[in-house]
């Protein structure tokens, strides 16, 4: 993983955070995260497409979440939660290039790093889950 990658996740999960909770459309919050950041043009391409790619199947996203969630509303889960499985869940669906397993691995990181003692184990939980009900493999996606 490269550290580059790392940043650019890190900062896409402030922007669908900011996105979230002010209701800023994808690509102003992505201007507002990226604020004072010098990072290469790959990474802010990556930054822009997950806030873009969250926000154009955010339904279809969200009943992953709501399925998996163990009983939670998707609107009782903490804002940083809720932006974390997002930011994972599009990158399994859609980024095909990163295995599932990294996706969950830094999706729990940043739950540690950002948000409650409990989130990383919540967080590892909802994606695990449908990592296997989906049938993919955590390091590789099935063709």
């Amino acid at each position: 993983m490269s550290k580059s990658r790392r940043k650019a996740r890190e900062v896409a999960f402030k922007a669908l955070y900011l996105s979230d909770i002010a209701g800023k459309p994808p690509a102003e919050a992505c201007q507002d995260a990226l604020e004072g950041l010098d990072l290469e043009q790959t990474s802010i391409e990556y930054i822009h497409r997950v806030a873009e790619g969250v926000h154009a199947h955010r339904g279809e996203i969200d009943d992953i979440i709501a399925k998996h969630s163990s009983g939670f509303a998707l609107d009782r889960l903490a804002v940083v939660d809720r932006a974390l499985l997002r930011l994972a869940l599009y990158e399994i669906l859609f980024e095909r290039e990163i295995p599932p397993a990294v996706s969950i691995n830094e999706a729990v990181e940043l739950a540690k790093k950002f948000s409650t003692e409990q989130s990383g184990s919540f967080v590892n939980g909802v994606l695990g889950g449908f990592v296997k009900e989906a049938n993919l493999e955590t390091h590789g996606h099935k063709n």
